[in-house]
This record gives C-alpha cells, structure tokens and sequence, in this order.
C-alpha cells in the first residue's frame, strides 16, 4: 500500500512539473509543446515507479550473532 501512495504522490508532483514546462514550451514553440508533454508525462511514469520501488523497498535488517 506505501508504494502505491509513493507513486502517486510522485506522479502528481511530476505532472504538474510537466504540465507548467508544457505551458512553457508552448509560448516558445506551439507546435512542439505536445510532443514535449507527452515524453515528460510518459517519462513521468516510468520515473515515479523507479523511484517508488526504491524509496519503499525493505531494508535489510542486521542479523544478530
């Protein structure tokens, strides 16, 4: 259930990252902002759930001898 939480967490704050640089684009270059957002967007994606797994894998714990 954490992972879940992290990712979506992380997505939200991507996409909202993605969407003000896609505005940002679009005053510079209209015809490229799409294709922008779609790679950051997609990118997104990929990268929250990376970044997910790794924040919520287990750590190991220290066996005692």
């Amino acid at each position: 259930m954490r992972l879940l939480v992290v990712y979506i967490a992380l997505i939200i704050v991507g996409d909202v990252i993605a969407y003000f640089a896609g505005l940002a684009i679009e005053r510079a270059l209209p015809g490229a902002s799409l294709p922008a957002f779609l790679a950051m967007y997609f990118g997104v994606l990929w990268f929250a759930w990376v970044l997910a797994v790794r924040l919520t894998a287990p750590r190991p714990q220290p066996q005692a001898q």
